[in-house]
């Protein structure tokens, strides 16, 4: 009996591989995984051969009896349908290289709503471990030996967590040629448990305890370098954002008036807006820095060129020059301090995580909820901003503690 939509859906998978025929030739082989492969049986010259036609649902019951009945009407002709299709995959060649079908893959992923970010940074992992070594490569040609080669060539040079991705890249375009029918397995899944653990993160050096932020911010007052940089230093505690979202910052995302600095989603490593709230202590020391580097561009330009911004390493050069090694304070070290003080004075921890950026792995949700806690934020923002001026003044400290209004 013929199949049917209902009956492909509904079946189940099972300990060994089974069939379910359709009929002339056409039947659909279900593994022990679930997956459901297409298959056409056809005899030549006394031989029994088959065909892969690709995988249910992308190719559909519809599709895949129109595609036997083509290659029957090929075997009638005296046609072999597999030397034909080996024929034509050599003349294909280039379409049906690795790296053609990994660029059709990434397309792909950016047209469902990819970022920008993430976007660059994949294809940029792609040109430089993957494509050179097997990118002109047939990718029926590759096996495990080729996937492991590439893997152990991130290794080599250190790059364990890059290896780990690069492998997951590699599975994902196998994953999209299997579901064309131009591959038959994912080989970059047998070396899954070849890569190494990464190492455990290293936490960034930070300052939490009171009376050396105090000494800390007081070296920041009195830093003698440029206008710009000390700006910087000075707003690196007070916002406690990535470093390259600091040195980033444009004057178009900052509104004074409104007390709020907007941070688009390209700018983002989770890939969503995220919202500032200015304290006023910000608020009056952008607003001297804006005389300088406003009212566009860079907020903290190159002190080469206006067009870029300053360097990565600008922050933490000045923390060296203040006497503060790597192992004491970095420039992400803020964060930490600010996460660290605010949870133990009682803030509310989800609020804290927002304003930290730490986004949930949702990414629906993440970009619908830029604004999170924000009137809660908007207080913690200036309370956190009070309370690193009352360290810094020496005096009676003002109390951190949350308070709901």
């Amino acid at each position: 009996m013929p199949l049917t939509d209902a009956k492909i859906k509904g079946a189940k998978p099972r300990p060994k591989t089974y069939t379910l025929i359709d009929g002339d030739g056409l039947y659909l082989e279900v593994n022990p995984k679930g997956r459901k492969w297409w298959r056409f049986r056809y005899q030549k010259e006394g031989r029994r051969n088959r065909l892969s036609l690709g995988v249910y649902p992308h190719i559909s019951l519809k599709d895949a009896r129109l595609e036997r009945d083509r290659l029957k009407r090929q075997v009638a002709k005296g046609i072999d349908p597999s030397l034909k299709r080996k024929e034509e995959k050599r003349k294909a060649g280039a379409s049906e290289a690795y790296e053609a079908i990994a660029r059709e893959w990434f397309a792909k992923q950016v047209e469902s709503g990819w970022s920008e970010r993430h976007a660059k940074t994949t294809m940029e992992r792609m040109e430089k471990n993957i494509f050179p070594f097997i990118g002109k490569r047939p990718i029926s040609d590759l096996g495990v030996e080729d996937m492991l080669g590439v893997v152990q060539r991130c290794e080599r040079r250190g790059a364990v967590e890059t290896a780990r991705r690069i492998r997951q890249i590699m599975s994902q375009i196998f994953r999209y040629a299997i579901a064309a029918g131009r591959a038959e397995r994912d080989p970059a899944a047998d070396i899954k448990g070849a890569i190494p653990p990464s190492r455990k993160v290293k936490h960034h050096a930070s300052i939490t305890d009171p009376n050396k932020i105090k000494t800390l911010l007081r070296a920041i007052d009195a830093f003698d370098g440029t206008l710009v940089v000390h700006c910087a230093l000075r707003l690196a505690p007070l916002l406690f954002v990535r470093p390259g979202e600091l040195r980033n910052a444009e004057w178009e995302e900052v509104d004074l008036k409104g007390k709020e600095w907007r941070i688009p989603e390209e700018k983002m490593k989770g890939g969503s807006v995220h919202i500032v709230p200015l304290s006023n202590q910000v608020v009056e020391v952008l607003t001297e820095l804006k005389q300088a580097t406003g009212p566009i561009g860079y907020v903290f330009p190159s002190i080469r060129t206006p067009a870029r911004p300053m360097s990565e390493n600008t922050i933490n050069v000045a923390l060296r020059r203040l006497g503060y090694d790597k192992t004491e304070m970095t420039g992400h070290g803020f964060r930490s301090m600010a996460s660290t003080l605010l949870n133990e004075h009682g803030w509310h921890k989800d609020a804290i995580e927002r304003q930290l950026a730490h986004t949930p792995k949702d990414k629906v949700r993440a970009s619908y909820n830029y604004a999170e806690h924000l009137p809660e934020r908007k207080r913690m923002m200036q309370c956190w901003a009070d309370y690193l001026d009352s360290l810094k003044a020496g005096g009676k400290v003002v109390p951190l503690f949350a308070k709901a209004e």
